[in-house]
C-alpha cells in the first residue's frame, strides 16, 4: 500500500513538475521561482553532502539553479525535472571539490581535516529545527564525524552514497542521474558504506 502511495506522489510531482517548466518554458518567472522554492533545500543538503563545506555548497546551489534556467528551453522532459536538476547539481559539486580541494592545497590545509574549528562556518551544517540543546550537540557531532568521513572519500563513492542513503533515492533514480549501471552503483554504494564504516570505527570503536 506505501508504495502505490510513493509510487503516486511520485506521479503528482512530476505532473507539477512538467507544469511549472513548460510555464517557466514560456517566459513566467514565478514558476520558475516555485520550482526554486520546491527543491532548494534539498539542492543544498546534496552539495554540502558532496563538498562538506556550507558556503561553497551554497554557491554551487545558486549556480546550478541559474544553469537550469538559462537550459530551461532545452529541456524536453525526457526525465523527470527533478533527476535533470540532482544531475547539475552533482556535477558542479565534484567540479567545486576539485577547485576546494586545489585551493586548500595551496594553502597548506586540508579539507578533511578534523581538526579544524567545529564552529567555523565551513563545518557547520545547513539549519535544522532541534528539540533541545543536548540533542542539538549530539546529533551534530555526529553528523560532522560523518562528514568528515565522506570527506575522504572520492567523488564517485561520495556521490552515490548521498543520492542513496542521505537523499534515498533508488537505484533506477540514481542511474537516471549518473548515467552508470545498477551494478557500478551498487559496486560503489558497498565499497562507500564500508569506508565509512571503518571510518567511523576509528572515532567510536565497533559500531
Amino acid at each position: 500500500m506505501s508504495n502505490n502511495k510513493e509510487e503516486e506522489n511520485h506521479r503528482l510531482t512530476a505532473d507539477e513538475d512538467f507544469e511549472l517548466t513548460r510555464r517557466c518554458q514560456k517566459g513566467e518567472i514565478d514558476a520558475f521561482e516555485a520550482l526554486v522554492e520546491k527543491y532548494q533545500k534539498r539542492m543544498l543538503n546534496t552539495a554540502y553532502r558532496m563538498i562538506g563545506d556550507y558556503e561553497e555548497a551554497c554557491e554551487v546551489v545558486q549556480d546550478a539553479f541559474l544553469a537550469a534556467y538559462r537550459s530551461l528551453k532545452k529541456f524536453r522532459g525526457e526525465s523527470r525535472f527533478s533527476t535533470w536538476l540532482y544531475s547539475i547539481v552533482i556535477n558542479l559539486s565534484k567540479n567545486r571539490l576539485i577547485k576546494v580541494k586545489a585551493r586548500f592545497h595551496r594553502e597548506g590545509l586540508s579539507i578533511d581535516d578534523p581538526g579544524r574549528d567545529t564552529d567555523s562556518p565551513h563545518r557547520r551544517n545547513p539549519p535544522a529545527h532541534e528539540p533541545s540543546m543536548v540533542e542539538h550537540l549530539e546529533r551534530r557531532e555526529v553528523q560532522e564525524r560523518i562528514q568528515e568521513c565522506m570527506n575522504a572519500l572520492d567523488h564517485e563513492y561520495r556521490e552515490v552514497l548521498v543520492l542513496r542513503d542521505v537523499q534515498g533515492f533508488s537505484y533506477e533514480e540514481i542511474r537516471a542521474i549518473l548515467k552508470i549501471p545498477d551494478g557500478t552503483i551498487k559496486s560503489r554504494l558497498f565499497r562507500a558504506r564500508d569506508a565509512v564504516k571503518e571510518c567511523l570505527k576509528k572515532v567510536w570503536g565497533d559500531l
